[in-house]
């Protein structure tokens, strides 16, 4: 993610522009609240949220299937010891409005699902993993 800060007819808005992930899915930009017109200093980052422990789900496969966007769970598309292909949609999240399928990224088996539908995800979070 990168972090920019842009004027729109006077307006100050912080963006934030996903990078490209091998999901297939284009970068989005979203603005993520007007400033004041004269900008403040920044503060220093707030430390980052400890990741939530992995379900008890048995396994864990080797490979992973990372978010490709921020948002919100939306759908589980494919269950633990579900046989996939390359480009099956595994996860779906929300973004903006928009239905975002993560897909396997290459032929194996759901080892485990890392998410619940509803949680919010963070852009390279992992949802799944395959064998």
């Amino acid at each position: 993610m990168k972090n920019y800060t842009i004027t729109v007819n006077g307006n100050v808005y912080d963006v934030v522009v996903e990078e490209g992930a091998s999901t297939g899915v284009a970068p989005v930009a979203a603005p993520v609240a007007p400033k004041a017109v004269a900008p403040a200093p920044k503060a220093a980052p707030a430390p980052a949220a400890a990741p939530a422990p992995a379900p008890a789900t048995g396994s864990a496969g080797s490979i992973k299937v990372e978010a490709g966007a921020a948002g919100k769970v939306f759908k589980i598309d494919a269950a633990a010891g579900t046989a996939v292909k390359k480009g099956d949609a595994v996860v779906t999240i929300e973004a903006m409005k928009m239905e975002i399928p993560v897909v396997a990224p290459e032929d194996g088996t759901v080892a485990s699902i890392e998410v619940s539908v509803g949680d919010a995800v963070e852009a390279g979070q992992v949802l799944a993993t395959m064998n």
